[in-house]
């Protein structure tokens, strides 16, 4: 079983028929082209990618995305996507059961898109991330800002209910990022856990390895 007591691999084939999710990979796309200098020369890995709803809202701005998950269902899925558009820049990459083998790279740009809550070791994370940055690449991350624990109905494999901004920000500076900034990326209206109609803000922190100091 997967995060929020759900199989992600079952799940695959119908995920991309909820409208709030393909609205906020849009949404987020937008803001991350917004905060980093998109360009057809770029080598992007879209960290948690499900079924690459982001990866391939980024597709056309960049040179090449691969998109790498846990759930072989959703990259399957992605595959499929790719086949049926003749896409000849998006790869898939399965990553181990906890996401927590050193990844390949390096890359000009990493993704990832409501993965971080389901992170038990956020700085252990990111410090995998930056190693895999050229230098001078970028990171950015959209996640809940703290939502007490109302986002997901079922809390099962969920480690943190969002995250304040400043704390994830001095964690990316940690690892050796530079030039943080931070953006409110989408709000997604939906029942709360204790069933009451509820707005929820995803931000966008974006950091570049190797930038000039005062960045």
């Amino acid at each position: 079983m997967s995060p929020d007591g759900m199989n992600f691999d079952q799940a695959a084939a119908s995920w991309d028929q909820e409208p709030r999710r393909v609205r906020l990979a849009q949404e987020v796309a937008q803001a991350i082209a917004q905060a980093v200098p998109l360009s057809p020369a770029m080598d992007v890995l879209d960290f948690g990618c499900g079924t690459g709803l982001l990866s391939l809202n980024l597709q056309p701005q960049v040179g090449r995305v691969t998109g790498a998950d846990t759930s072989s269902g959703m990259l399957q899925a992605l595959e499929a996507k790719v086949a049926a558009q003749g896409l000849g820049n998006v790869a898939t990459l399965l990553l181990d059961g906890q996401g927590q083998a050193a990844l390949p790279g390096p890359y000009d740009l990493i993704v990832s898109n409501m993965t971080l809550h389901h992170v038990e070791d956020v700085p252990g994370l990111l410090t995998r991330l930056a190693a895999a940055l050229k230098p001078g690449g970028w990171l950015a991350l959209a996640d809940l800002d703290p939502d007490e624990g109302q986002f997901h109905p079922d809390p099962t494999g969920v480690f943190h209910n969002g995250f304040e901004r400043a704390w994830l920000g001095r964690q990316m500076r940690a690892v050796g990022l530079e030039g943080i900034q931070e953006r409110t990326a989408a709000s997604m209206r939906k029942p709360a856990r204790d069933g009451a109609p509820r707005d929820f803000s995803i931000f966008l922190l974006t950091g570049q390895r190797g930038a000039p100091r005062g960045a």
